[in-house]
Protein backbone atom coordinates (compact mmCIF):
# COMPACT_ATOMS: atom_id res chain seq x y z
CA UNK A 1 0.00 0.00 0.00
CA UNK A 2 1.49 3.58 -0.98
CA UNK A 3 2.39 6.04 1.89
CA UNK A 4 -0.31 8.70 2.22
CA UNK A 5 1.41 12.06 0.40
CA UNK A 6 2.92 14.54 2.65
CA UNK A 7 1.11 17.96 2.63
CA UNK A 8 1.84 20.65 -0.16
CA UNK A 9 5.60 22.21 0.59
CA UNK A 10 3.66 26.00 1.15
CA UNK A 11 1.71 24.20 3.86
CA UNK A 12 4.85 23.54 5.60
CA UNK A 13 6.57 26.53 6.49
CA UNK A 14 10.29 25.77 7.74
CA UNK A 15 13.25 25.38 4.64
CA UNK A 16 12.80 21.68 6.00
CA UNK A 17 10.94 19.40 7.55
CA UNK A 18 13.72 17.60 9.15
CA UNK A 19 17.36 19.29 9.33
CA UNK A 20 19.75 16.51 10.54
CA UNK A 21 23.53 17.27 11.91
CA UNK A 22 25.72 14.59 11.35
CA UNK A 23 26.46 12.93 7.67
CA UNK A 24 27.44 9.08 9.14
CA UNK A 25 25.72 6.36 8.95
CA UNK A 26 23.10 7.13 11.62
CA UNK A 27 22.48 10.12 9.95
CA UNK A 28 22.01 9.10 6.65
CA UNK A 29 19.91 6.21 7.75
CA UNK A 30 17.58 8.72 9.55
CA UNK A 31 17.65 10.95 6.22
CA UNK A 32 17.15 8.87 3.79
CA UNK A 33 14.38 7.19 5.36
CA UNK A 34 12.93 10.18 6.01
CA UNK A 35 13.12 11.25 2.54
CA UNK A 36 11.80 7.76 1.07
CA UNK A 37 8.46 8.70 2.62
CA UNK A 38 8.17 11.95 1.22
CA UNK A 39 9.96 14.94 3.54
CA UNK A 40 12.56 17.58 3.00
CA UNK A 41 15.38 17.00 4.61
CA UNK A 42 18.40 18.98 5.12
CA UNK A 43 21.56 17.23 6.45
CA UNK A 44 24.33 19.41 7.50
CA UNK A 45 27.86 17.73 8.01
CA UNK A 46 30.36 19.94 9.11
CA UNK A 47 33.49 17.77 7.38
CA UNK A 48 33.73 18.47 3.38
CA UNK A 49 34.94 15.19 2.49
CA UNK A 50 33.98 12.12 3.58
CA UNK A 51 36.16 10.36 6.28
CA UNK A 52 37.89 7.56 4.65
CA UNK A 53 39.06 5.40 6.79
CA UNK A 54 36.99 2.25 8.50
CA UNK A 55 35.63 2.77 11.97
CA UNK A 56 33.14 0.19 11.95
CA UNK A 57 33.93 -3.44 10.79
CA UNK A 58 30.70 -4.94 11.50
CA UNK A 59 27.22 -4.76 10.83
CA UNK A 60 24.61 -7.26 12.02
CA UNK A 61 21.20 -8.49 10.19
CA UNK A 62 18.87 -6.04 11.98
CA UNK A 63 21.23 -2.57 10.65
CA UNK A 64 21.39 -4.74 6.89
CA UNK A 65 17.28 -4.48 6.58
CA UNK A 66 17.33 -1.01 8.01
CA UNK A 67 20.12 -0.15 5.23
CA UNK A 68 17.93 -1.95 2.88
CA UNK A 69 14.94 0.47 3.80
CA UNK A 70 16.95 3.40 3.36
CA UNK A 71 17.32 2.51 -0.74
CA UNK A 72 21.10 0.62 -1.06
CA UNK A 73 19.26 -3.15 -0.12
CA UNK A 74 20.78 -3.90 -3.98
CA UNK A 75 24.53 -3.53 -2.91
CA UNK A 76 24.24 -4.95 0.27
CA UNK A 77 25.83 -8.17 -0.52
CA UNK A 78 28.63 -6.44 -2.73
CA UNK A 79 29.28 -4.59 0.12
CA UNK A 80 29.38 -7.13 3.17
CA UNK A 81 32.16 -10.22 3.40
CA UNK A 82 31.53 -12.82 5.41
CA UNK A 83 32.86 -13.13 8.84
CA UNK A 84 33.62 -16.44 9.41
CA UNK A 85 34.95 -17.52 12.52
CA UNK A 86 34.96 -15.40 15.71
CA UNK A 87 37.50 -17.00 18.32
CA UNK A 88 38.32 -15.48 21.80
CA UNK A 89 42.15 -17.58 23.24
CA UNK A 90 44.31 -16.83 25.82
CA UNK A 91 48.04 -16.12 26.28
CA UNK A 92 48.65 -19.63 25.40
CA UNK A 93 46.80 -19.33 21.95
CA UNK A 94 43.59 -22.22 23.59
CA UNK A 95 40.67 -21.86 22.24
CA UNK A 96 38.33 -19.87 25.17
CA UNK A 97 35.25 -19.39 22.88
CA UNK A 98 34.37 -19.60 19.49
CA UNK A 99 32.02 -18.91 17.32
CA UNK A 100 30.67 -19.03 13.60
CA UNK A 101 29.49 -16.52 11.43
CA UNK A 102 28.32 -18.01 7.63
CA UNK A 103 27.15 -15.60 5.52
CA UNK A 104 24.08 -16.79 4.64
CA UNK A 105 20.13 -15.57 5.90
CA UNK A 106 19.22 -15.02 9.44
CA UNK A 107 16.67 -14.19 11.29
CA UNK A 108 15.97 -10.69 9.42
CA UNK A 109 16.80 -12.08 6.03
CA UNK A 110 20.16 -11.03 5.82
CA UNK A 111 23.67 -12.41 7.51
CA UNK A 112 23.15 -12.64 11.33
CA UNK A 113 27.07 -10.73 10.99
CA UNK A 114 29.44 -9.67 8.14
CA UNK A 115 32.60 -7.39 7.61
CA UNK A 116 31.41 -4.15 6.94
CA UNK A 117 34.25 -1.87 5.44
CA UNK A 118 32.71 1.59 6.76
CA UNK A 119 33.37 4.22 3.78
CA UNK A 120 32.24 1.84 1.15
CA UNK A 121 29.01 1.93 3.21
CA UNK A 122 28.64 5.74 3.42
CA UNK A 123 29.87 6.03 -0.29
CA UNK A 124 26.54 4.15 -0.60
CA UNK A 125 24.59 5.84 1.09
CA UNK A 126 25.71 8.97 0.15
CA UNK A 127 25.40 8.31 -3.56
CA UNK A 128 22.51 7.03 -3.12
CA UNK A 129 21.14 10.30 -1.38
CA UNK A 130 22.39 12.04 -4.32
CA UNK A 131 19.61 10.38 -6.61
CA UNK A 132 16.72 12.15 -4.14
CA UNK A 133 15.43 15.41 -4.77
CA UNK A 134 14.01 15.84 -1.55
CA UNK A 135 17.28 15.82 -0.01
CA UNK A 136 19.98 18.41 0.49
CA UNK A 137 23.47 17.14 1.81
CA UNK A 138 25.11 20.26 2.52
CA UNK A 139 28.76 19.12 3.43
CA UNK A 140 31.56 21.45 5.12
CA UNK A 141 28.85 23.41 7.01
CA UNK A 142 29.72 23.43 11.01
CA UNK A 143 26.67 24.61 12.95
CA UNK A 144 27.24 27.06 15.26
CA UNK A 145 23.91 28.42 16.76
CA UNK A 146 20.26 26.47 17.35
CA UNK A 147 17.19 28.02 18.72
CA UNK A 148 14.08 25.89 19.26
CA UNK A 149 11.51 28.50 18.27
CA UNK A 150 8.59 26.67 18.77
CA UNK A 151 7.10 25.93 15.66
CA UNK A 152 10.47 25.16 14.15
CA UNK A 153 14.33 24.97 14.90
CA UNK A 154 16.74 27.82 13.16
CA UNK A 155 20.04 26.55 12.64
CA UNK A 156 22.70 28.62 12.00
CA UNK A 157 25.57 27.30 10.29
CA UNK A 158 28.76 28.39 8.29
CA UNK A 159 29.49 26.57 4.62
CA UNK A 160 30.00 27.22 1.14
CA UNK A 161 26.22 27.19 0.92
CA UNK A 162 24.90 28.75 3.68
CA UNK A 163 27.71 31.21 4.19
CA UNK A 164 26.60 32.17 7.72
CA UNK A 165 22.81 32.51 6.62
CA UNK A 166 19.90 30.48 9.04
CA UNK A 167 18.11 27.40 8.10
CA UNK A 168 15.03 26.09 9.52
CA UNK A 169 13.14 23.09 10.19
CA UNK A 170 10.47 22.04 11.72
CA UNK A 171 12.81 19.01 13.53
CA UNK A 172 16.24 18.69 14.26
CA UNK A 173 18.25 15.44 15.15
CA UNK A 174 21.59 15.63 16.30
CA UNK A 175 23.76 12.75 14.33
CA UNK A 176 26.51 14.31 14.80
CA UNK A 177 28.79 12.04 17.43
CA UNK A 178 30.79 11.67 20.63
CA UNK A 179 31.22 15.20 20.64
CA UNK A 180 27.90 16.67 19.76
CA UNK A 181 27.60 20.30 18.86
CA UNK A 182 23.40 19.78 19.36
CA UNK A 183 23.69 18.42 22.83
CA UNK A 184 25.78 20.70 23.68
CA UNK A 185 23.37 22.91 22.79
CA UNK A 186 20.57 21.30 24.62
CA UNK A 187 22.71 21.30 27.46
CA UNK A 188 21.91 17.24 27.59
CA UNK A 189 24.21 16.00 31.26
CA UNK A 190 26.14 12.84 30.03
CA UNK A 191 26.40 9.82 31.77
CA UNK A 192 29.63 7.85 32.78
CA UNK A 193 28.90 4.00 32.74
CA UNK A 194 32.15 3.43 34.38
CA UNK A 195 34.05 1.60 31.59
CA UNK A 196 36.67 3.45 30.35
CA UNK A 197 40.15 1.86 28.12
CA UNK A 198 42.75 3.75 25.93
CA UNK A 199 43.59 1.38 22.53
CA UNK A 200 45.94 1.82 19.94
CA UNK A 201 44.29 0.76 17.05
CA UNK A 202 46.61 -0.30 13.49
CA UNK A 203 44.58 -0.40 10.26
CA UNK A 204 46.98 -2.60 8.08
CA UNK A 205 46.79 -3.25 4.11
CA UNK A 206 48.86 -6.43 2.87
CA UNK A 207 51.11 -6.23 -0.51
CA UNK A 208 49.68 -9.59 -0.84
CA UNK A 209 46.08 -11.07 -0.67
CA UNK A 210 46.45 -12.82 2.63
CA UNK A 211 43.67 -15.40 4.36
CA UNK A 212 43.39 -15.28 8.25
CA UNK A 213 42.08 -18.23 10.01
CA UNK A 214 39.87 -17.41 12.10
CA UNK A 215 38.62 -14.30 10.81
CA UNK A 216 38.94 -12.43 13.84
CA UNK A 217 40.51 -13.01 17.31
CA UNK A 218 40.26 -11.74 20.64
CA UNK A 219 43.58 -12.44 22.31
CA UNK A 220 42.79 -12.17 26.17
CA UNK A 221 46.29 -12.10 27.39
CA UNK A 222 46.86 -10.57 30.31
CA UNK A 223 50.36 -9.31 29.54
CA UNK A 224 48.55 -7.30 26.21
CA UNK A 225 45.02 -7.92 25.63
CA UNK A 226 44.67 -7.29 21.60
CA UNK A 227 41.67 -7.80 19.41
CA UNK A 228 42.65 -8.45 15.25
CA UNK A 229 39.57 -8.43 13.46
CA UNK A 230 39.13 -8.05 9.10
CA UNK A 231 37.78 -4.48 8.51
CA UNK A 232 36.67 -5.04 4.92
CA UNK A 233 38.16 -4.55 0.88
CA UNK A 234 41.85 -5.70 2.60
CA UNK A 235 41.88 -4.03 5.01
CA UNK A 236 42.44 -5.84 8.63
CA UNK A 237 43.13 -4.43 11.48
CA UNK A 238 44.73 -5.09 14.97
CA UNK A 239 43.98 -3.24 18.31
CA UNK A 240 45.94 -3.22 21.18
CA UNK A 241 45.30 -2.36 24.97
CA UNK A 242 47.49 0.69 26.50
CA UNK A 243 48.42 -1.19 29.75
CA UNK A 244 49.35 0.93 32.88
CA UNK A 245 51.66 3.60 32.78
CA UNK A 246 51.87 3.29 29.11
CA UNK A 247 50.73 6.98 27.08
CA UNK A 248 49.39 7.20 23.78
CA UNK A 249 52.69 9.05 22.44
CA UNK A 250 54.84 6.20 23.58
CA UNK A 251 52.96 3.16 22.25
CA UNK A 252 52.09 5.34 18.79
CA UNK A 253 55.37 5.61 17.48
CA UNK A 254 56.08 3.84 14.52
CA UNK A 255 58.70 1.91 15.35
CA UNK A 256 56.53 1.07 18.60
CA UNK A 257 53.34 -0.24 16.15
CA UNK A 258 55.44 -2.47 14.04
CA UNK A 259 57.16 -4.06 16.96
CA UNK A 260 53.62 -5.00 17.84
CA UNK A 261 52.40 -6.13 14.90
CA UNK A 262 55.59 -8.26 14.06
CA UNK A 263 54.70 -11.36 16.02
CA UNK A 264 51.58 -10.76 14.08
CA UNK A 265 52.82 -11.63 10.96
CA UNK A 266 52.67 -8.14 9.68
CA UNK A 267 55.74 -6.03 8.89
CA UNK A 268 56.77 -2.77 7.01
CA UNK A 269 57.90 -4.92 3.94
CA UNK A 270 54.80 -7.10 3.76
CA UNK A 271 52.32 -4.27 4.29
CA UNK A 272 51.41 -0.96 4.66
CA UNK A 273 50.32 0.84 8.30
CA UNK A 274 47.02 3.06 6.63
CA UNK A 275 46.30 4.47 9.85
CA UNK A 276 47.04 4.40 13.94
CA UNK A 277 45.24 6.26 16.54
CA UNK A 278 44.67 5.95 20.44
CA UNK A 279 40.91 5.26 20.84
CA UNK A 280 39.32 5.64 24.39
CA UNK A 281 36.52 2.90 24.06
CA UNK A 282 33.74 4.80 27.11
CA UNK A 283 30.31 3.39 28.00
CA UNK A 284 28.08 7.01 28.64
CA UNK A 285 24.74 7.70 28.24
CA UNK A 286 22.59 10.87 27.73
CA UNK A 287 19.91 12.24 30.45
CA UNK A 288 17.71 13.37 28.13
CA UNK A 289 17.13 12.15 24.39
CA UNK A 290 14.95 15.61 23.27
CA UNK A 291 14.22 18.75 23.92
CA UNK A 292 11.27 20.54 22.33
CA UNK A 293 12.15 20.27 18.61
CA UNK A 294 15.68 18.87 19.13
CA UNK A 295 16.62 15.12 19.30
CA UNK A 296 19.28 12.92 19.79
CA UNK A 297 20.46 9.53 17.80
CA UNK A 298 23.66 7.49 17.77
CA UNK A 299 26.70 8.44 19.21
CA UNK A 300 25.23 11.98 20.51
CA UNK A 301 23.04 9.85 22.76
CA UNK A 302 25.01 6.68 24.27
CA UNK A 303 28.92 5.72 23.66
CA UNK A 304 29.19 1.76 23.94
CA UNK A 305 32.65 -0.31 23.77
CA UNK A 306 33.36 -1.99 20.09
CA UNK A 307 33.77 -5.60 21.80
CA UNK A 308 29.94 -6.79 20.72
CA UNK A 309 30.06 -4.72 17.24
CA UNK A 310 26.92 -3.14 18.42
CA UNK A 311 27.70 1.04 18.82
CA UNK A 312 26.42 1.90 15.16
CA UNK A 313 23.93 -0.70 14.55
CA UNK A 314 22.08 0.85 17.91
CA UNK A 315 22.45 4.29 16.35
CA UNK A 316 21.12 3.04 13.13
CA UNK A 317 18.02 1.29 15.44
CA UNK A 318 17.62 5.05 16.95
CA UNK A 319 17.16 6.29 13.30
CA UNK A 320 15.01 3.54 12.06
CA UNK A 321 12.86 4.43 15.24
CA UNK A 322 12.92 7.99 15.23
CA UNK A 323 11.85 7.97 11.36
CA UNK A 324 8.40 6.50 11.35
CA UNK A 325 7.43 8.77 14.50
CA UNK A 326 8.50 12.19 12.96
CA UNK A 327 6.79 10.93 9.69
CA UNK A 328 3.37 10.36 11.69
CA UNK A 329 4.01 13.66 13.79
CA UNK A 330 4.74 15.40 10.55
CA UNK A 331 0.99 14.38 8.70
CA UNK A 332 -0.60 15.38 11.66
CA UNK A 333 -2.19 11.13 12.66
CA UNK A 334 0.21 12.21 16.02
CA UNK A 335 0.73 14.49 18.41
CA UNK A 336 4.41 15.48 19.89
CA UNK A 337 3.64 13.06 22.38
CA UNK A 338 4.74 10.44 20.43
CA UNK A 339 8.36 11.47 19.76
CA UNK A 340 8.61 11.04 23.76
CA UNK A 341 8.15 7.32 23.47
CA UNK A 342 11.31 7.27 21.32
CA UNK A 343 13.72 8.00 24.39
CA UNK A 344 11.23 5.73 27.15
CA UNK A 345 12.55 2.56 24.51
CA UNK A 346 15.28 2.64 23.03
CA UNK A 347 17.46 4.45 26.39
CA UNK A 348 16.52 0.73 28.12
CA UNK A 349 17.50 -1.16 25.09
CA UNK A 350 20.75 0.36 24.41
CA UNK A 351 21.75 0.07 28.30
CA UNK A 352 21.19 -3.49 28.21
CA UNK A 353 22.95 -4.00 25.03
CA UNK A 354 26.00 -1.25 26.53
CA UNK A 355 26.24 -3.42 29.42
CA UNK A 356 26.60 -6.61 27.47
CA UNK A 357 29.36 -4.54 25.57
CA UNK A 358 31.23 -4.03 28.42
CA UNK A 359 31.14 -7.28 30.14
CA UNK A 360 32.64 -8.75 26.77
CA UNK A 361 34.87 -5.87 27.16
CA UNK A 362 35.79 -6.88 31.15
CA UNK A 363 36.38 -10.54 29.94
CA UNK A 364 38.91 -9.62 27.16
CA UNK A 365 41.32 -7.11 28.77
CA UNK A 366 41.53 -8.37 32.08
CA UNK A 367 45.03 -7.79 33.26
CA UNK A 368 45.11 -9.82 36.62
CA UNK A 369 46.77 -13.38 35.72
CA UNK A 370 45.15 -14.80 38.89
CA UNK A 371 41.95 -13.94 37.46
CA UNK A 372 42.87 -14.67 34.00
CA UNK A 373 43.88 -18.13 34.53
CA UNK A 374 40.24 -18.63 36.35
CA UNK A 375 38.22 -17.18 33.66
CA UNK A 376 40.56 -19.27 31.18
CA UNK A 377 39.87 -22.89 33.21
CA UNK A 378 35.87 -21.72 33.10
CA UNK A 379 35.22 -21.29 29.53
CA UNK A 380 37.72 -23.75 28.17
CA UNK A 381 35.75 -26.52 31.01
CA UNK A 382 32.36 -24.85 29.33
CA UNK A 383 33.59 -25.17 25.89
CA UNK A 384 33.76 -28.52 26.04
CA UNK A 385 30.18 -29.47 27.23
CA UNK A 386 28.77 -27.69 23.91
CA UNK A 387 28.62 -27.57 20.17
CA UNK A 388 30.23 -24.70 18.60
CA UNK A 389 27.34 -21.90 18.38
CA UNK A 390 27.04 -19.43 15.39
CA UNK A 391 27.45 -15.62 16.05
CA UNK A 392 24.95 -13.44 16.79
CA UNK A 393 25.48 -10.35 17.92
CA UNK A 394 23.18 -9.36 21.46
CA UNK A 395 19.73 -8.90 20.81
CA UNK A 396 17.25 -7.58 22.76
CA UNK A 397 13.81 -7.00 22.88
CA UNK A 398 12.35 -3.31 23.67
CA UNK A 399 11.05 -3.25 26.90
CA UNK A 400 8.93 0.56 27.11
CA UNK A 401 7.97 2.58 24.36
CA UNK A 402 5.13 2.15 21.84
CA UNK A 403 4.07 -1.41 22.72
CA UNK A 404 0.57 -3.26 23.21
CA UNK A 405 0.26 -3.57 26.64
CA UNK A 406 -2.54 -5.15 28.99
CA UNK A 407 -5.05 -3.17 30.69
CA UNK A 408 -2.63 -0.16 29.62
CA UNK A 409 0.59 -0.94 31.60
CA UNK A 410 1.93 -4.60 31.33
CA UNK A 411 3.88 -5.71 27.81
CA UNK A 412 2.02 -8.76 26.08
CA UNK A 413 4.30 -11.05 24.05
CA UNK A 414 4.74 -10.80 21.31
CA UNK A 415 5.38 -7.01 21.33
CA UNK A 416 8.77 -5.62 21.88
CA UNK A 417 10.17 -8.70 19.83
CA UNK A 418 12.46 -8.16 16.68
CA UNK A 419 10.09 -9.38 13.29
CA UNK A 420 11.94 -12.53 11.35
CA UNK A 421 12.18 -11.65 7.64
CA UNK A 422 11.25 -14.19 4.94
CA UNK A 423 11.12 -15.02 1.29
CA UNK A 424 7.50 -14.63 0.10
CA UNK A 425 5.83 -14.92 -3.59
CA UNK A 426 2.51 -12.85 -5.20
CA UNK A 427 2.19 -13.27 -8.53
CA UNK A 428 6.04 -12.70 -10.56
CA UNK A 429 7.52 -11.67 -7.67
CA UNK A 430 9.56 -13.73 -5.18
CA UNK A 431 12.00 -12.24 -2.74
CA UNK A 432 12.40 -10.77 0.49
CA UNK A 433 9.19 -9.38 2.88
CA UNK A 434 10.55 -6.04 2.34
CA UNK A 435 11.06 -6.20 -1.27
CA UNK A 436 7.54 -7.94 -2.25
CA UNK A 437 5.22 -6.06 0.68
CA UNK A 438 7.16 -2.74 0.93
CA UNK A 439 8.25 -0.77 4.24
CA UNK A 440 5.82 0.92 6.48
CA UNK A 441 3.71 -0.37 9.32
CA UNK A 442 2.37 -4.54 8.67
CA UNK A 443 -0.46 -6.16 9.25
CA UNK A 444 0.57 -9.86 9.31
CA UNK A 445 -2.01 -12.73 9.97
CA UNK A 446 -3.07 -15.89 9.12
CA UNK A 447 -6.51 -14.38 8.29
CA UNK A 448 -8.08 -12.49 5.24
CA UNK A 449 -7.12 -9.20 7.13
CA UNK A 450 -10.34 -7.48 5.47
CA UNK A 451 -12.85 -9.81 7.09
CA UNK A 452 -11.19 -9.59 10.24
CA UNK A 453 -11.63 -5.56 10.60
CA UNK A 454 -14.18 -3.25 10.45
CA UNK A 455 -14.55 0.10 7.82
CA UNK A 456 -12.91 2.18 10.79
CA UNK A 457 -9.83 -0.17 11.03
CA UNK A 458 -9.19 -0.81 7.70
CA UNK A 459 -9.59 2.89 7.21
CA UNK A 460 -6.90 4.12 10.23
CA UNK A 461 -4.89 1.52 8.80
CA UNK A 462 -5.10 3.47 5.24
CA UNK A 463 -4.42 6.80 6.31
CA UNK A 464 -1.07 5.56 8.09
CA UNK A 465 -0.02 4.08 5.33
CA UNK A 466 -0.30 0.05 6.46
CA UNK A 467 0.49 -3.01 4.30
CA UNK A 468 -2.53 -5.56 5.05
CA UNK A 469 -1.13 -9.01 4.29
CA UNK A 470 -2.64 -12.48 5.05
CA UNK A 471 0.15 -15.13 4.72
CA UNK A 472 -0.65 -18.51 2.77
CA UNK A 473 1.23 -21.36 3.30
CA UNK A 474 4.44 -22.86 1.58
CA UNK A 475 2.63 -24.62 -1.62
CA UNK A 476 0.40 -22.27 -2.30
CA UNK A 477 0.23 -21.12 -5.86
CA UNK A 478 1.81 -17.50 -5.95
CA UNK A 479 -0.04 -17.08 -9.36
CA UNK A 480 -3.47 -17.13 -7.43
CA UNK A 481 -1.95 -14.81 -4.08
CA UNK A 482 -4.24 -11.72 -4.18
CA UNK A 483 -2.89 -8.02 -4.07
CA UNK A 484 -2.99 -8.31 -0.43
CA UNK A 485 -1.58 -11.77 0.02
CA UNK A 486 1.71 -13.51 -0.17
CA UNK A 487 2.79 -17.37 -0.12
CA UNK A 488 5.41 -18.40 2.95
CA UNK A 489 7.63 -19.94 0.86
CA UNK A 490 10.17 -19.82 3.49
CA UNK A 491 8.26 -21.26 5.78
CA UNK A 492 8.88 -18.14 7.91
CA UNK A 493 5.62 -16.18 8.96
CA UNK A 494 3.16 -19.21 9.43
CA UNK A 495 5.09 -20.98 12.11
CA UNK A 496 6.11 -17.83 13.83
CA UNK A 497 2.42 -17.18 14.32
CA UNK A 498 1.45 -20.84 15.62
CA UNK A 499 4.73 -20.69 18.34
CA UNK A 500 3.64 -17.22 19.23
CA UNK A 501 0.41 -18.49 19.62
CA UNK A 502 -0.98 -15.38 17.63
CA UNK A 503 -3.58 -14.93 14.29
CA UNK A 504 -1.86 -12.00 13.61
CA UNK A 505 0.61 -9.39 14.46
CA UNK A 506 1.12 -5.61 14.12
CA UNK A 507 4.60 -4.74 12.56
CA UNK A 508 5.55 -1.34 12.96
CA UNK A 509 7.95 0.36 10.37
CA UNK A 510 11.32 -0.17 12.43
CA UNK A 511 10.57 -4.31 12.21
CA UNK A 512 9.88 -4.21 15.89
CA UNK A 513 6.19 -6.33 16.70
CA UNK A 514 3.70 -3.49 18.36
CA UNK A 515 1.43 -6.34 19.30
CA UNK A 516 0.30 -9.78 18.29
CA UNK A 517 -3.73 -10.91 18.25
CA UNK A 518 -4.74 -14.36 19.72
CA UNK A 519 -8.10 -14.68 17.51
CA UNK A 520 -10.02 -12.75 15.57
CA UNK A 521 -12.12 -10.50 17.32
CA UNK A 522 -8.51 -9.51 18.91
CA UNK A 523 -7.35 -8.45 15.59
CA UNK A 524 -9.94 -5.46 16.02
CA UNK A 525 -9.17 -4.62 19.57
CA UNK A 526 -5.19 -4.63 18.16
CA UNK A 527 -5.52 -2.34 15.45
CA UNK A 528 -7.31 0.13 17.95
CA UNK A 529 -4.79 0.38 20.73
CA UNK A 530 -2.56 1.29 17.69
CA UNK A 531 -4.38 3.97 16.93
CA UNK A 532 -5.04 5.41 20.29
CA UNK A 533 -0.94 5.24 21.25
CA UNK A 534 -1.34 6.93 17.96
CA UNK A 535 -3.56 9.33 17.54
CA UNK A 536 -5.31 9.38 21.50
CA UNK A 537 -8.84 9.43 20.03
CA UNK A 538 -10.52 6.88 17.68
CA UNK A 539 -10.67 9.85 15.48
CA UNK A 540 -9.03 9.81 11.94
CA UNK A 541 -7.76 13.03 10.73
CA UNK A 542 -5.85 13.60 7.42
CA UNK A 543 -3.86 16.45 6.09
CA UNK A 544 -4.17 17.48 2.66
CA UNK A 545 -2.10 15.58 -0.20
CA UNK A 546 -1.16 17.20 -3.35
CA UNK A 547 -1.22 15.28 -6.45
CA UNK A 548 2.64 16.07 -7.21
CA UNK A 549 3.57 14.71 -3.91
CA UNK A 550 0.88 11.39 -4.25
CA UNK A 551 2.65 10.68 -7.53
CA UNK A 552 5.90 10.88 -5.88
CA UNK A 553 5.00 8.07 -3.57
CA UNK A 554 6.64 4.49 -3.97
Amino acid sequence: MPIPAVPPRSDRGADADVVIVGCGPVGLTLALQLAHRGWEVAVLERYAEQYPFPRVVTIDGETARNFAAAGIGDQLHDLGEEMGVYEFRNADGKTLLSFDAPYRPGHQGWPKAAVMHQPSYEAALRAHAETLPNLRMLYGHEVHGLVDRGEHVEVRATGPELTDASLTGSWLVGCDGANSTVREHMGVEVTDLGFSQDWLLCDVVFHEPREFHPTDVQICDPARPTTIVASGRGHRRWEFMLLPGETPEELSTVEAMWELLEPHGATPENASLTRNIVYTFDASATQRWRLGRLLLAGDSAHLMPPFAGQGMCSGVRDAASLSWRLDLVLRGLATERLLDTYPAERAKQVRRTTDASIEMGKLVSELDPVKSARRDEYLIAARSEQDQPEAAPPSFPLEDGFLRRALGRTIVTPAGELMPQGQVARGEQRGLFDDVVGNGFALITSLDPHDALDEDGRSFLESIGANLVRVLPFGSGPKHAGPDEVVDVGNVYLPYLADQKQVAVLVRPDFYVFGGARDRADVARLVRELRAQITGSTSIQRRPVSAHQRSSQQ
